[in-house]
């Protein structure tokens, strides 16, 4: 606990760093769920893989259930020389309704990858095949998918992901990698490696709206049923000065469901004692949207399809840390929100 609690943040940036090399592309995760496992079996905990889900387990894995999604956006090989969003192609979309934040700001962040180093790898074995450079990208309506043109890695066929490539940059007041959703993965191994004892699930396909599916089944078979289950996530705003109003980000709801109000609650009295601040993120969208001539969506999260699915059986909170660059192989957080994230998820280490 008293790791955790000190400013030297070496050891888990260690962690990060090493993660953000791996590639884990929507729908290829295979190749960092190995990576990941290397990584937990190292600690005394114990390791299953099942379909879409990686789970980890201490000595009291009843204590509490952390769960963050390991896929990060990426690109598909799908025609000679055309890459789609990995996310959004014709089999990824049958979980998308169309009010996820990726959906809404897909058409906005078509330009945002020109010059965009990338590699490619073989789906399973994460086998490195080449880099390139992203020279165009647009949004097809036809398609409705941001489609993308890159020098240098013409030979592929259909089905080789694309990776950003990416690497951790840190500063005195800040780190940059496309975090989306490996500052969690690194967050939990962390925490695993200073005595957490209970229980972690790593989802696969989060982006294209399929995780909570995983979580769910290996839930249902272990005949879990739960009011306490914590979901780690980024945050985005749009820009640094918002991001900085709070260290944390907590949620009440979500365009799906109603989040657990004393598990919430209970977040927020620790966040309270330990004099980090919070805002709530439904809250937040709600006041913005009075002033939008076309609402924002709250999003649809993991936990609230699990809410949804269960009757609220399944049920918990989510804990964000605040970023800009949203989607971005430059998406930003600052060390003071890591910071903030270790100190009140020490409270829960014995």
């Amino acid at each position: 606990m008293s790791n955790l609690a000190t400013s030297d943040l070496s050891g888990f940036l260690e962690i990060l760093q090493q993660l953000v090399r791996e590639p884990s592309v929507v729908g290829t995760e295979d190749s960092f769920f190995r990576v990941l496992r290397r990584e937990l079996e190292e600690v005394d905990v114990k390791v299953e893989r099942h379909l879409g889900v990686l789970v980890a387990q201490g000595s009291e894995p009843e204590s509490l259930i952390l769960s963050a999604h390991i896929d990060r956006h990426g690109l598909l090989c799908t025609g000679p020389n055309e890459f789609q969003y990995a996310a959004f192609i014709a089999g990824n979309r049958g979980e998308l309704t169309g009010d996820s934040l990726s959906e809404q700001m897909m058409a906005s962040i078509a330009d945002r990858f020109t010059g965009q180093r990338v590699q490619a790898h073989l789906p399973y074995t994460g086998t490195y095949l080449g880099q390139g450079t992203i020279s165009n990208g647009y949004h097809c309506e036809k398609r409705h998918n941001l489609i993308f043109e890159i020098e240098g890695l013409d030979f592929l066929q259909p089905g080789a992901p694309v990776s950003f490539l990416d690497r951790l940059q840190v500063t005195d007041t800040h780190i940059s990698a496309q975090l989306d959703n490996v500052l969690s993965v690194a967050l939990i191994v962390y925490l695993f490696r200073n005595g957490f004892t209970g229980t972690a699930l790593f989802t696969a396909q989060e982006e294209a709206g399929r995780s909570w599916r995983y979580a769910l089944a290996w839930l249902q078979r272990e005949s879990i049923t739960t009011r306490r289950l914590l979901v780690l996530d980024t945050s985005p705003y749009p820009t640094p000065e918002a991001a900085a109003e709070q260290e944390l980000v907590l949620r009440k709801k979500d365009a799906t469901a109603g989040f657990d109000s004393a598990f919430t609650d209970e977040i927020a009295r620790i966040c309270q004692r330990l004099d980090i601040t919070t805002t709530y993120k439904d809250e937040w969208i709600e006041a913005q949207n009075l002033d939008r001539p076309k609402p924002q969506s709250l999003g649809r999260t993991e936990l609230g399809r699990l809410v949804a699915a269960t009757g609220g059986h399944i049920t918990g909170t989510t804990l964000q840390i605040p970023t800009t660059g949203y989607h971005t192989a430059s998406e930003t957080a600052s060390l003071a929100s890591i910071r903030a994230v270790l100190r009140l998820l020490s409270t829960y280490i014995s």
